[in-house]
């Protein structure tokens, strides 16, 4: 007992809107339904944790996860109730504090239990049909600055990771461990072609159709780094990990599931960086800043951008800076830096164009290709045209290039592009045009299962507004109105009357490593 208030459980607690007595009756009753029958909690207990930092032993924080997730209808881990034995609580060292409440980075051999917990959670809560939407995403600074330092530091796995007596050790992983035993480089190897399988299908069909079988893979994963295996392999397995971090955060975003996007992101950059792959967690940081930018929080991405350049070290090959580079430009794009962006770009063109393929690239760089390069710049000229109407000239001519170049297997990207270069002839005074490939774009958005494509098409049916008197126009807004899925018409009408650039910034131009990974 620390003594001082659990601040994150009672922030929890207040949201949650129980009282005392209430959520001892449910502790008690979900503890006997998960065999724990003899579990007695009363309502001064619930008061000794929430006011004295009293944290009560297995399973009690298991449950209350389980509790809280189910109430808030989001992913709440110990972690997040502030009910791990180390630090503070309410205040957790390495695990966030009144300066970093995001809780990060943890301490390193929480990792593989901060994953599993995450992922069981998570699968938990798509069991049960409840939408994740409930919590606030964390600032951009706020991530940066719990994360700089650390990132930055030396990331070997020697120095990181727990010295153990034993050669193989089970930690505690926390909920739902998966119970594996020690694996070796076969296993590692069909993981790592589970991943690829994964990628080609998300890029393909989008996020929503394999999210559950991507994170319950995950969760795996997780339950076989609890292990100590030789260096080796264990850092395969953590560059495992951090992949399917990555896409299991992707698709979340994908769908629209914004904090646990943000969450798996934040996972995928520290099982990086236990796994030696600075680079690796540097990309799974531009995510978080693809995301926010988004979300119409370009700001917020400069920041996190700041700290994925920092951190990605010197070992990053060209062509992945080159792509950290195109999520910068469409940052400042979004907040009408027309010269600050074409500068980024411009780095971003003499660093792809630097990369002479001699060392090759890491699986999850092999989809950032040209056709990826034009595709982020479509999509920055794309937005930078909302201030600047001059760019739409210059958008469509790289989502053409970019729909010139995209291999087969692509096709939300291609989508993607479609709908940058229809936007972008729409604010270009081209209505025929931007006709065209608009309804290019619908012909494939039937399969697709990503909401960011939906997304997109919402913020060119606002463009449309304008030129609704065109028939050819009008029969087009009413096929939108009739693909957008129920609900999305109605979404969809209320910002075409917005002004430009009134509603969040539009989704990504392709899928390569920096759209998809």
């Amino acid at each position: 007992m620390s003594g001082q208030p659990n601040t994150r459980l009672s922030d929890l607690f207040g949201l949650a809107g129980w009282s005392k007595g209430e959520l001892a009756r449910l502790v008690n009753r979900q503890a006997a339904a998960m065999g724990h029958p003899q579990l007695a909690t009363d309502t001064s207990r619930v008061r000794r944790w929430i006011d004295m930092g009293e944290i009560p032993r297995d399973p009690v924080p298991r449950v209350l996860a389980a509790l809280f997730t189910e109430r808030l209808g989001r992913v709440v881990t110990m972690e997040d109730l502030g009910l791990v034995r180390h630090g503070r609580t309410g205040r957790r060292q390495g695990g966030g504090d009144a300066e970093h409440p995001d809780g990060v980075p943890w301490a390193p051999e929480r990792t593989a239990a901060v994953l599993t917990e995450f992922t069981g959670m998570d699968l938990m809560l798509n069991r049960r049909g409840l939408v994740g939407a409930g919590a606030a995403l964390a600032a951009g600074s706020a991530l940066s600055s719990a994360m700089h330092d650390w990132l930055q530091s030396d990331p070997a796995l020697a120095a990181d990771a727990p010295d153990f007596d034993r050669p193989l050790h089970a930690d505690p992983a926390g909920f739902d461990r998966y119970e594996a035993a020690p694996i070796g480089s076969q296993e590692i190897e069909e993981l790592e072609r589970s991943v690829e399988v994964f990628r080609a299908w998300d890029a393909a069909r989008g996020g929503g159709l394999q999210r559950k079988a991507v994170v319950g893979q995950l969760n795996e994963v997780g339950g076989m780094l609890a292990y100590r295996h030789p260096d080796h392999l264990q850092r395969r397995l953590w560059g495992v990990a951090a992949n399917l971090a990555v896409l299991a955060g992707w698709m979340s975003h994908d769908v629209g599931l914004e904090p646990t996007a943000q969450k798996y992101f934040v996972i995928a950059a520290h099982a990086a960086r236990e796994g030696g792959d600075r680079p690796r967690a540097g990309e799974a940081l531009s995510r978080a800043a693809r995301q926010m930018v988004h979300l119409g929080r370009p700001d917020d991405a400069l920041d996190l951008m700041k700290l994925a350049k920092a951190g990605s070290g010197e070992e990053t090959l060209p062509r992945a800076r080159a792509m950290l580079y195109t999520i910068e430009a469409w940052a400042q794009a979004s907040m009408g830096q027309g010269q600050a962006m074409r500068r980024t770009l411009g780095r971003a063109e003499d660093l792809f164009v630097s990369d002479k393929g001699d060392v090759p690239p890491p699986s999850w760089m092999q989809m950032f290709d040209e056709a990826d390069l034009h595709g982020m710049q479509a999509l920055a000229y794309r937005t930078l045209a909302e201030h600047d109407p001059a760019a739409a000239t210059t958008a469509q001519r790289h989502a053409k290039e970019a729909l010139d170049l995209r291999e087969k297997g692509r096709q939300r990207s291609q989508i993607f592009d479609y709908l940058s270069l229809a936007s972008a002839c729409f604010i270009a005074d081209d209505p025929e045009q931007a006709d065209r490939y608009a309804r290019l774009a619908l012909v494939s958005m039937g399969a697709n299962s990503s909401h960011r494509t939906w997304d997109r098409l919402r913020e060119m049916y606002r463009l449309t507004a304008q030129y609704s008197g065109y028939p050819k126009i009008n029969d087009l807004r009413e096929e939108i109105e009739r693909a957008l899925p129920k609900g999305g018409a109605k979404s969809a009408k209320s910002k075409a009357g917005q002004p430009k650039g009134s509603g969040p910034e539009e989704s990504e131009g392709g899928d390569g490593a920096s759209a998809q990974a």
